[in-house]
């Protein structure tokens, strides 16, 4: 028999096994009150909480992707801060009356929860996923990406065993150790399979939304940060440097490109240096872009979560042992610039436009070629251009 073929059977007949499991977990969660839902959700987050540190570690080892100590601090978000956040909100029974309109809100679960698990920020999504399932009285099957799914599985057994100790019913969290495609989509299809959520590539995002029930997809974006002529050019250039290094550039949030006002755009660039921002050449940005992308736009995995030092040997040429981020000056947006694409890695494009209305549509540009609907940032102190920017934003996304 076909290896791949072997394991694709292996695959999704462990999806159906774990999605009835949770099926009738979940059946029997249905009656917990709040106070024992709220008891075992803090014992989940406490416990991913208290293993942060061993699980960055785990999944930078296992992806390649990343820094550790980061991850170590998105994973202390995605438990304690996560749980901080929700664990006030009530989800069992009457969640609030309106006696003027009669109405009475009541919350109930969907059932069982299929949750796709990015390579990028594997563990910290774990956590987040579980304790926003449970919380709502959901069970869920995790679903990793086949090159983290060790250090996604060692973090959803940590959660699920804190879980049964204190009270929550055997299966109600689970994840995949056998993946494939084939069994990630069975997972998704199942008839017990309530709601997805999908968080990764565009292609896996749209196979959650085309699987005929709910689901919420997160695919990449590619968010532009404009930078305005009244920003604190010194805080601004603080925050894009801190934020594109931060775990090696891995949230899908983070900027991919600076569009600045020509007028402060030698001050910003001043200030990012300071900070330890290299902007590369027109030689060194051709071969950055020759080995972070294929001819056809498709990102180097190798290329991902990577330091500055790490592309600069994969591109043959030399950066600075201290820098932080690489810049890259560009003109253009589209499929002749492979640097305006989302590049979950160090480096950051580079634009200069005349002022916020040229920056607007630069912007727009960079959000349509890839990440519409996903993030933008803006620096500026003038109230004015914020609420201009704001609206015209609103308004070209509609078109």
């Amino acid at each position: 028999m076909d290896n791949n073929y072997d394991s694709d059977l292996q695959s999704i007949q462990e999806a159906r096994r774990l999605v009835e499991a949770c099926y009738k977990a979940q059946q029997q969660f249905i009656g917990f009150s709040q106070e024992q839902v709220d008891n075992i959700c803090a014992a989940m987050a406490d416990a991913a909480y208290h293993e942060s540190k061993r699980l960055g570690e785990m999944a930078v080892d296992e992806t390649g992707y990343g820094v550790a100590l980061h991850k170590m601090l998105k994973n202390q978000l995605g438990s304690r801060t996560v749980w901080e956040s929700i664990k006030n909100i009530k989800t069992v029974g009457i969640i609030r009356e309106d006696n003027a309109r009669r109405i009475v809100e009541i919350g109930w679960p969907m059932g069982v929860v299929a949750a796709l698990i990015p390579s990028t920020n594997p563990t910290s999504t774990v956590m987040h996923k579980i304790l926003i399932s449970v919380k709502s009285r959901n069970g869920i099957v995790l679903a990793p990406h086949p090159t983290a799914y060790r250090s996604s599985n060692e973090t959803a057994r940590i959660m699920s065993a804190a879980g049964e100790v204190a009270g929550m019913p055997h299966g109600l969290v689970s994840c995949m150790s056998k993946i494939s495609l084939a069994g990630t989509q069975e997972l998704m299809r199942h008839r017990r399979t309530a709601v997805i959520l999908a968080t990764g590539g565009s292609e896996m995002v749209r196979a959650a939304h085309s699987m005929g029930k709910p689901a919420y997809g997160v695919g990449p974006g590619n968010a532009p940060c404009y930078v305005d002529r009244s920003a604190d050019i010194k805080k601004a250039a603080y925050y894009i440097v801190s934020s594109k290094a931060f775990d090696n550039s891995l949230i899908c949030a983070t900027e991919q490109s600076v569009v600045v006002d020509r007028s402060v755009a030698s001050a910003l660039r001043s200030e990012m240096e300071h900070m330890r921002a290299y902007f590369v050449n027109p030689k060194q940005k051709t071969a950055l872009a020759n080995v972070l992308f294929s001819p056809k736009g498709v990102i180097n995995r190798h290329s991902v979560g990577q330091t500055p030092q790490a592309l600069a040997r994969m591109a043959d040429i030399q950066v600075p042992a201290n820098a932080g981020i690489l810049v890259a000056p560009l003109s253009k947006v589209g499929k002749e610039e492979a640097l305006s694409r989302e590049k979950l890695t160090t480096v950051l494009g580079w634009y200069e436009v005349d002022d916020w209305k040229a920056g607007l549509k630069r912007c727009m540009e960079l959000i349509n070629f890839g990440g519409r609907g996903h993030t933008l940032i803006i620096h500026a102190a003038d109230k004015n251009i914020i609420m201009n920017f704001g609206l015209e934003i609103g308004r070209a996304s509609c078109r």
